[in-house]
């Protein structure tokens, strides 16, 4: 063999492994050598692994004093005091000893013994010098959504006040009479359906039709009591399942129901028509007389004083369209909360929506209305540069809807002086006791209400100083 090979040989050995043979026999004497060590080593063993114990403990609570009150270090398994099994530690997640542990530095690097944890998981009384939990993460300018068939809480419980009006002698209501029609359309309410909403709560939308235009208008109640006359009116050879189909049953419908529990006096079916006049030496009331004993029946089982009602003009802009020109959206959402309160329950609300789109003129001429705002006109002059009148809507539909539905008196949600006028009649067959003012959510201080644009303020200022609107002018946002 060559020199150089055999001094590389010797410089760096070969490694190998040993027979099978002498592995077997070392591993024997290892395992033989650590039984006999092991009675006498564990006194010592077991000193170690208290002090490795102690030091896992001390490295997990060293860091959680140096946290924030509201952070959650992330868990980990450690070897509990009782019975040796591995636990999670419940004062690691629990955020108020946290918050102690950072106000009390001094003492949170004790581990905590396995009785006092039994005591806080089992709801024991937690020790008075304990700090109370950090307060919420969410940041107060947070507000949660209403959830749908829960009803949103609100502090305002109480039915909103309003102020005695008396138009006869001009209190509260303006100076101008508005131009009112001689007589009452002739309404008619063809179909009234139950309408759970978002809020929890329930209304009976009853849809209109009239003689004077072609457009179906419509009354959203709050309140079983409320009921519609026309409605309620038998009809010429229908059913129970008809009557029920349109809307005129009592109590709830379910599933199976087959009579709509419309009785008429004198023990007659709702089903059966009885013509005017004699038969069988009996005197037959009228339909009308029947319907109106059958409406004061319904009424008088319960005293209800007079319902909040708000007359509504269609505006597909800020109801749909979501329009910061106008609070029109804003007042029905409004109209609708206040009618739900628990509180305005006994009392009932009437919510008559008219189709009369931008005061009277319609959606086409009202978008070009909003072109002649964007050019410097305020929304009085931009009807009248258009031909319209400043206010060409009509409310003797809403009064006809308001007497059809048994109303006789009511408390009116409006600004507008001239509509108090309007919707009493030719001749105050609706009487407005109360006004209650719509004032604007913004108005109002409440942080995160309404909302405010260049345009709404300016639409609302000239209603004030031009349409005689009753708003106070301080109370507008600067």
């Amino acid at each position: 063999m060559p020199a150089a090979i055999r001094n590389s040989q010797q410089n760096h050995p070969i490694a190998h492994n040993p027979p099978f043979g002498q592995c077997k026999k070392e591993a024997l004497s290892h395992a033989h050598s650590t039984a006999i060590e092991g009675p006498m080593d564990s006194g010592k063993d077991a000193g170690q692994a208290g002090q490795q114990g102690q030091q896992r403990e001390q490295h997990v609570a060293t860091p959680t004093e140096q946290l924030p009150s509201f952070y959650s270090p992330k868990t980990q398994p450690v070897v509990s005091d009782h019975e040796g099994d591995h636990k999670l530690r419940s004062d690691l997640l629990n955020i108020s000893s946290l918050a102690a542990a950072a106000a009390n530095p001094q003492t949170s690097g004790a581990p905590t013994s396995a009785p006092s944890t039994h005591a806080t998981t089992t709801g024991a009384t937690t020790p008075s010098n304990e700090q109370p939990p950090p307060p919420s993460l969410l940041s107060p300018q947070f507000t949660p959504p209403s959830t749908p068939g829960i009803a949103t809480p609100t502090s305002e419980q109480a039915p909103p006040r309003g102020v005695p009006v008396d138009s006869a002698r001009g209190e509260s209501c303006g100076k101008k009479r508005p131009r009112l029609l001689e007589t009452l359309p002739e309404v008619q309410c063809v179909v009234r359906a139950r309408i759970p909403t978002v809020a929890g709560t329930e209304m009976f939308l009853h849809l209109y039709t009239n003689n004077v235009d072609a457009k179906e208008h419509l009354a959203i109640v709050f309140g079983p009591h409320i009921r519609s006359r026309s409605l309620d009116a038998p009809r010429e050879g229908e059913t129970e399942m008809d009557r029920m189909v349109r809307g005129a049953y009592t109590g709830r419908l379910f599933p199976g129901r087959t009579q709509s529990g419309m009785a008429l006096p004198g023990g007659g079916s709702s089903s059966s028509s009885h013509p005017a006049g004699v038969e069988g030496g009996v005197e037959q009331t009228t339909k009308g007389e029947e319907t109106s004993q059958l409406q004061q029946q319904l009424q008088q089982q319960q005293p209800h004083s007079a319902p909040l009602v708000r007359i509504h003009s269609e505006c597909y802009t800020g109801e749909t369209a979501w329009s910061a020109r106008c609070d029109c959206g804003e007042q029905l959402d409004e109209a609708a909360r206040l009618m739900s309160l628990p509180a305005q329950a006994q009392h009932g609300g009437i919510i008559i929506y008219l189709r009369q789109e931008g005061r009277g003129i319609g959606l086409g001429e009202k978008l070009k209305a909003y072109n002649l705002q964007d050019l410097g006109s305020d929304t009085v002059e931009a009807n009248l540069l258009l031909r319209h009148p400043a206010d060409a809507r009509s409310y003797g539909l809403a009064t006809a809807m308001l007497r059809d539905l048994g109303q006789d008196q009511v408390r009116l949600l409006t600004n507008n002086p001239d509509k108090i006028r309007a919707v009493e009649g030719p001749n105050r067959e609706v009487r407005v006791v109360e006004r209650v003012a719509m004032v604007p959510l913004s108005w109002k201080g409440k942080k995160g209400e309404g909302f405010r644009s260049q345009e709404v303020e300016g639409y609302l200022r000239t209603k004030i100083e031009k349409m005689g609107h009753m708003l106070d002018m301080g109370g507008m946002p600067p």
